[in-house]
């Protein structure tokens, strides 16, 4: 057996058959739920992969999983593993040209799709390249165009698949691609090796201790430990971030529970009915109205089985995380950074903040390094996050970016990050943000990053995000885009200005302030900076 995925999966199912291993809640509060064992959702994907070898679909090629969270998206996710077909996760919020260009990219030949998106897709589908066969789960809105292509229904390609395996070998070369952007730019993929992303993204199946050394290892951990965790990834399974977390779950033989989509208050009444122990999501925009229903309506829900809150692809603020140790002090609260392009690069220390900077404590495959050269930085010196070792393969379909992106120095292969940061002394590195989104004021670097969380600090501000428009005279300006906190009296342009130039140099307070009922976001929570942009602008 490799470091293989599928395989993984299959040994843990093996060692604990008959364990709880998924929960689905898909409309939380009304009782409709669906419990699955590890048995149970082992069979499932077996039925649903034997359909799909039966449709055509070989090993290598790619299958589009244009899904909310459910019992379909990890049955899908397993059965693609399993027949070595390559899984791509389909963001559910694009529209029609973003969704052709994405199937068109990926080269997807078959699509697994949620029947709340059949108008979206049969829109795309003209236009999606390769792609020959669908499988619809759920029943299409009353007047929804069909597709061209007539989609198989999810229970009867399970009613014709056999539920035992069957399938041939497997190798820890299999791939594994992670579609990410489309809040800068178009999406792309990100090409991993199984094996690669095992141990880069899962932790060698031990995040927090010490990774396998040999693949039939995880299971005998699985049988020799205990039941009882509760794995929550309340963020969607298409972000990268939230699939890692259940992989993660599933190789430690624990249970994962999912909501189709976040709702806070909901949210919290599972954590207590469900005893979950860890909870992940992403940034300040699902911790903070998580944190609000905990302090209001929901201020007497039992999280005593909550051990951990997790964040990543998103930044917590100093506020935020202020918050959560006044309502949850006992629960350990990881303020997480990591990529589709590097798995988990370190956890944010206790003294991140407006202060002292976004710092990072990494593992010892992260470095800052010149983005030219490829040098490490020295202590002091500024350059991008790059990571070592298991890292992806490059981005599918883009030799360009790939060269750009991934190098080789000291006989490993590395990837650098979009990330600016500092390099420490102490191990310790100072994140300043994305380099894409750096604004160029009359010369002067300012991140978004550093802006936000102080505009964030402000009792009355509820969300913020900072984009770099067009000055005559500076070439940029810094503009932000406010979400007043409700019930909180609106605050002034003026008043937000003298808040930031109280914690920051004057280059980098914002010059315009515009407040909007609502900031634009993924589902996920991550920045859609392509909105604030255009948001700024037309208030000029």
């Amino acid at each position: 057996m490799d470091y293989n995925l599928a395989d993984l999966f299959e040994s843990v199912a093996d060692a604990v058959p008959g364990r709880e291993a998924l929960v689905h809640l898909d409309h939380p509060g009304t009782g409709s739920e669906r419990r699955m064992t590890y048995a149970e959702l082992d069979a499932a994907a077996n039925r649903l992969a034997h359909h799909l070898l039966d449709s055509g679909i070989g090993p290598g090629e790619h299958v589009g999983l244009h899904l909310c969270n459910g019992v379909a998206y990890l049955q899908t996710l397993f059965a693609c593993l399993k027949i070595r077909a390559v899984p791509v996760n389909v963001n559910y919020r694009y529209v029609e040209d973003e969704l052709a260009y994405l199937y068109r990219d990926a080269d997807l030949v078959a699509l697994v799709f949620d029947a709340a998106f059949t108008a979206p897709v049969a829109a795309a589908l003209p236009r999606a390249g390769r792609l020959r066969h669908l499988v619809r789960v759920g029943s299409p809105p009353a007047g929804a165009p069909e597709p061209r292509i007539a989609p198989v229904a999810l229970a009867d390609a399970q009613a014709t698949g056999s539920a035992a395996r069957g399938f041939a070998p497997r190798s820890g070369d299999d791939r594994f691609l992670i579609y990410t952007g489309g809040t800068t730019g178009m999406p792309k993929g990100v090409v991993w090796r199984q094996e690669d992303l095992f141990f880069s993204g899962l932790g060698g199946g031990a995040p927090t201790g010490e990774p396998v050394k040999r693949p039939g290892e995880l299971a005998e951990r699985v049988a020799a430990g205990g039941e009882g965790l509760v794995f929550f990834p309340t963020a969607p399974l298409m972000h990268g971030t939230s699939t890692l977390t259940a992989l993660i779950a599933f190789g430690f033989g624990q249970k994962v529970v999912l909501h189709r989509k976040f709702a806070p208050e909901e949210a919290l009444r599972t954590v207590a009915r469900e005893r979950v122990s860890s909870l992940s999501l992403v940034g300040d925009a699902m911790l903070r109205p998580l944190l609000d229903a905990l302090a209001g309506p929901l201020r007497d829900a039992d999280c005593s089985s909550l051990l951990s809150v997790s964040s990543s692809g998103a930044i917590l603020s100093e506020t935020v995380r202020a918050q959560f140790a006044a309502l949850l002090p006992g629960v350990r609260l990881l303020n997480n950074f990591g990529s589709s392009e590097s798995g988990f690069n370190g956890t944010a220390t206790e003294d991140s903040g407006p202060e002292r900077g976004f710092r990072l404590r990494v593992n010892d495959r992260t470095a800052v390094v010149d983005p030219a050269t490829h040098r490490p930085a020295a202590p002091g010196e500024t350059g991008r996050i790059a990571q070592r070792g298991h890292v992806p393969l490059g981005y599918y379909n883009d030799p360009h970016k790939t060269a750009e992106t991934f190098f080789t120095a000291g006989g490993e292969r590395w990837v650098l990050l979009g990330d600016m940061a500092t390099a420490g002394a102490d191990g310790v590195i100072t994140v300043l943000g994305r380099g894409s989104q750096c604004i160029n004021t009359g010369g002067e670097k300012v991140f978004p990053e550093e802006v936000e969380q102080a505009l964030k600090a402000h009792p009355a501000v509820y969300d913020a995000l900072v984009a770099g428009i067009p000055d005559a005279r500076w070439g940029q300006r810094v503009a932000a885009v406010v979400q007043p906190r409700e019930g909180a009296d609106p605050p002034t342009p003026d008043v937000l200005q003298a808040h930031c130039r109280a914690r920051l140099a004057g280059y980098k307070v914002p010059r315009t302030v515009v407040l909007t009922g609502r900031i634009h976001r993924s589902p996920s929570g991550k920045a859609d900076y392509r909105w604030a942009r255009r948001v700024a602008e037309g208030s000029l």
